[in-house]
């Protein structure tokens, strides 16, 4: 599944209304969302394994890519489409080696050398950010919009956008040349995440 669309890259927040979440996933992929990807920073193995398990019936469904953050392990246990790692998680070389070359491998990456890096090491693709101020994750670094046309200019992989992007300002991207619009809360905080993303894939492909 390397043919990859990256134009409306979900990133899930903590889950804890399982029904809603799991609800709000597939809205969003009936509006146009591209791919999934679950984050879940604090949860117990166990608890993580169950819940990719019931969104991978969702992405499968409807034939959208998973995207397991961090956790290669997890992402080996249910056969998710891919991992997605940071710079303080397993080295991208090494997870590309016990991933297999198969299946999808993204990076966070904030810099050019980062970016390289990555590229070199086998990845598929980048995230890139913090583009705007962002609550889902207060350590993120921020980085200018020229630094992120730089980091897209300086690799041949694609670069999805990261970081407090919604609708009031995801137009702001349109001239750097991103492979996609990462989204977390946009979405999964929307009262009608199908039609927030309707409105934030017209607003990236306009």
């Amino acid at each position: 599944m390397k043919n990859l669309d990256l134009s409306l890259y979900l990133v899930t927040d903590k889950s804890e209304d399982i029904e809603k979440f799991l609800n709000t996933i597939e809205e969003a992929i009936k509006g146009g969302v591209t791919v999934v990807q679950i984050r879940e920073k604090t949860a117990e193995t166990l608890d993580f394994y169950n819940l990719a398990l019931k969104v991978k019936e969702i992405t499968s469904k409807y034939d959208i890519p998973l995207i397991i953050n961090d956790r290669v392990d997890v992402a080996l246990a249910i056969d998710a489409d891919g991992v997605h790692v940071g710079q303080t998680d397993m080295p991208c070389d090494v997870t590309r080696k016990l991933i297999g070359e198969d299946k999808i491998l993204g990076v966070s990456a904030a810099t050019i050398d980062e970016a390289k890096k990555a590229e070199k090491d086998g990845a598929d693709y980048i995230g890139t950010g913090a583009v705007f101020p962002t609550a889902t994750k207060d350590d993120a670094p921020s980085i200018t919009k020229e630094d992120l046309k730089d980091v897209v200019a300086s690799i041949n992989i694609p670069v999805v956008a990261i970081g407090g992007i919604n609708l009031e300002n995801a137009s702001q991207l349109k001239d750097t040349g991103i492979a996609g619009l990462s989204v977390v809360s946009a979405i999964m905080s929307a009262d009608n995440p199908k039609k927030a993303s309707e409105e934030l894939l017209e607003i990236f492909n306009s």
